[in-house]
């Protein structure tokens, strides 16, 4: 019995070591204990992100509208798709964008793989820093939640993690471009990180219209308001490379 309980007990801890991080996923929080985390940054200027690709059927079509805006972005890619799309990569970075680490696949996150874990970003920063010619900088863990073994990972790497300030929940079966713009103006604000989806690869199929019909009025909209759009090498995030040390 006292052997179970003991095993038992051990588990919990080790569960609760590698979920403990992912309690900055709940904005509040994540505003007081970590603003960089949160993607707060100079507050002339918004950082405009996407996740999840580079996808050849929808990417392309963000590509052209952010031109046409004269805006660029980061995105945080997915090294299985970049591996599969160089050329796109290699286009996004030829636009002005810049390109960040999302993981290698859009995985769930409730085992510890510590292993695992730093062999797949390892994976995705080559692919990034191929296809670039630069090391990446940020990292978002996919769905946002970062483990204990994603955090170390991504230390040892290099890689500052970045979540966001607001995001348009474009992913679902009911966004649409008014939707998304109400969701971005709860917390959309000067020094914000925009989080958006290029690709529906990890969402609703055809998602990705809302957030690409919702561009060129955050865009706008930001402007109006004095506010620059960009990169988040533009931002001025705080925090060093290996970034959000209150989430260990």
């Amino acid at each position: 019995m006292l052997g179970g309980a003991g095993a038992a007990a051990a588990a919990l801890a080790t569960a609760a070591w590698h979920i403990g991080p992912a309690a900055t996923w709940l904005p509040g929080l994540r505003r007081v204990i970590s603003p960089a985390l949160d993607g707060r940054g100079d507050p002339g200027h918004v950082a405009l992100t996407f996740d999840d690709g580079p996808d050849p059927r929808t990417t392309p079509h963000f590509l052209r509208e952010l031109d046409r805006l004269g805006a660029r972005a980061t995105f945080f890619v997915l090294g299985s798709q970049l591996e599969r799309h160089p050329e796109l990569g290699r286009r996004i970075v030829e636009g002005g964008h810049e390109l960040a680490v999302h993981g290698w696949l859009h995985e769930k996150f409730w085992r510890p793989r510590p292993l695992a874990d730093r062999r797949d970003l390892a994976r995705t920063v080559d692919a990034v820093e191929r296809t670039s010619g630069r090391r990446p900088r940020w990292y978002r863990p996919p769905y946002g939640v970062l483990t204990a073994t994603r955090l170390r990972a991504a230390r040892s790497l290099g890689l500052q993690p970045v979540l966001w300030t607001a995001w348009g929940r474009d992913w679902t079966s009911q966004a649409d471009a008014e939707s998304v713009l109400r969701e971005l103006d709860r917390r959309l604000c000067g020094g914000a990180t925009v989080l958006l989806h290029d690709t529906d690869r990890s969402s609703v199929p055809g998602a990705w219209h809302s957030a690409l019909d919702a561009l060129p009025r955050l865009v706008m909209r930001c402007r109006a308001d004095g506010l620059r759009v960009g990169t988040l090498a533009e931002h001025g995030v705080r925090g060093g490379r290996s970034g959000a040390a209150s989430t260990s």
